[in-house]
């Protein structure tokens, strides 16, 4: 064992403290960061115009920020790249993280100097936690490699701006520098395909232990390893391979054909990183879901998701969730977003400590005929059947088609691209039908009632998915593929696509 090894012994040993704090009394934690986070902006101009110093109370605060999006939060955030101070936060923030969003264009989330150390602080926290769970350190002293964005970086009205991970690149810690693949040069590549083949070639013969990333951008590196190195394995290439963190989609639809890839199971940590505030990570390895961070600068509301389009929904704290419920997520944070709604659902899996699963986006859902099919439903029928089928799906989307040809009746359409089809598509796509109407009463019903007819699947071309994102230069990054559609827009150009 390694001088690096020993010694992040001893400081996840020291960092686990602070995470027990956070497992045994994170209400207490979330109420002092709300009064903290009040009391920091109340001098802004978002402060002044919602009366922050007359808040006391979390029932004060609902009363006076209702939940908004991006949009509604707009005319602050455009006051704050056109270079003014003490808009949300006080002072300029330190970066404007640039995202891109379906209905906004281009989006700037700002990190304060308050808001960026809480984003690096759980990455770390997420490893020790790790190493003191597991007692495993074999990855500290072997390379690691973060797939993310170009750290190149602009300038506007004095505050730089860039990709997330790129703004993170520049604050990895010095011990971990040397460790950290690829190059800054090879990370500055804009073309995602030149950027995978430059990072297979300064990698493949690296002692490579750890690999974090989106899971479909790392299977395309996988790919692209294998391809390099004459059908071997990615244990065969990286004997001490050991750690996979991702984060960003959910693993299991990518799970089976990344552990072919790689040809044995490893242990993986998942996180919730956004640009908006890193809000949990998987604190066990024998547990479902992702421990809930309550002390990262972010005050948390969760908003029943069938309530979230109301004029009123209902708005809780933490002391206030329940069990397998889908809630919106509603943040406010010391980078000054105030009641802002992220676009995410999630369901708790436990309360003591507080963990939660990501079960899909509050506008990605199939509600065209009254049925709302969200994304953790589409994904359970479907992987359900695969695994039992013993089938690799390696990406897939789901659409309605509301007007088909002819006398049929509507129907889900399901664009599945397979690494092997299955030997029965049709009993396949009955069974995936089956599992929806017994996860979904609503689906259940539209079925039964002949409203609906059963789901039709599309087999999809190798690669369709990789070339449609490329095709919409959504290529790698962040960009990720929604997996609901409750249009036709997407799904029209996947036609082209189909076998």
């Amino acid at each position: 064992m390694g001088i690096k090894a020993s010694l992040s012994k001893v400081y996840a040993a020291f960092n686990s403290r602070k995470l027990n704090r956070w497992r045994k009394d994170a209400v207490s934690v979330q109420e002092k960061t709300f009064q903290k986070l009040i009391s920091a902006a109340k001098d802004t101009a978002f402060g002044r115009d919602h009366h922050f110093d007359e808040i006391k109370t979390y029932a004060d605060f609902k009363e006076r920020v209702a939940v908004q999006d991006y949009e509604d939060l707009r005319k602050y955030i455009d006051r704050i790249v056109e270079g003014e101070a003490n808009v949300l936060w006080p002072g300029k923030p330190s970066y404007l993280a640039k995202t891109s969003g379906t209905t906004s264009g281009v989006k700037y989330i700002p990190l304060t100097k308050e808001s960026l150390p809480d984003q690096i602080s759980a990455a770390r926290d997420a490893l020790l936690n790790y190493i003191h769970e597991t007692g495993k350190t074999d990855f500290v002293d072997g390379k690691m490699i973060f797939i993310q964005g170009s750290p190149v970086l602009e300038k506007k009205n004095g505050v730089d701006f860039g990709r997330l991970s790129g703004i993170v690149a520049h604050h990895i810690p010095a011990y971990l520098q040397k460790n950290r693949l690829p190059s800054y040069d090879t990370n500055c590549i804009e073309d995602w395909e030149t950027k995978i083949e430059a990072i297979v070639d300064e990698t493949i013969k690296e002692d490579m232990r750890l690999i974090s990333g989106i899971p479909p951008w790392i299977q395309m590196y996988f790919d692209r390893l294998i391809a390099r190195a004459d059908g071997k394995r990615v244990k065969d290439i990286f004997k001490n391979f050991s750690l996979f963190v991702y984060g960003g989609v959910n693993f299991e639809p990518y799970r089976a054909k990344l552990e072919e890839s790689i040809g044995k199971r490893i242990d993986s940590i998942e996180t919730y990183p956004a640009s908006e505030g890193f809000i949990a990570f998987q604190d066990q390895q024998d547990e479902k879901g992702m421990l809930l961070l309550p002390e990262s600068g972010i005050f948390y509301e969760f908003v029943p998701a069938d309530e979230f389009f109301d004029e009123n929904p209902t708005r809780l704290s933490l002391r206030e969730v329940a069990l397998d419920v889908n809630y919106a997520l509603v943040l406010n944070t010391n980078a000054g977003l105030w009641g802002y709604s992220i676009g995410d659902t999630v369901k708790f899996v436990s309360l003591n400590p507080y963990r939660i699963i990501v079960s899909g986006r509050i506008k990605h859902f199939i509600s065209a005929f009254g049925e709302h099919v969200i994304g953790e439903e589409v994904e359970y029928a479907l992987l359900s059947v695969a695994k039992d089928e013993r089938v690799e799906i390696v990406e897939f989307t789901v659409a309605p088609q509301v007007t088909p040809d002819g006398n049929e009746l509507p129907y889900h359409e399901w664009f599945i691209e397979f690494n092997k089809l299955p030997e029965d598509i049709e009993l396949f796509r009955s069974r995936v039908d089956e599992a929806l109407q017994k996860k979904n009463s609503y689906y259940f019903d539209l079925i039964e009632g002949k409203v609906l007819q059963p789901l039709k699947i599309r087999p999809m071309q190798k690669g369709a998915f990789i070339n449609y994102m490329k095709s919409k230069g959504k290529l790698g990054g962040q960009n990720k593929l929604p997996r609901l559609s409750n249009d036709r827009a997407m799904a029209d150009e996947l036609e082209k696509y189909i076998l």
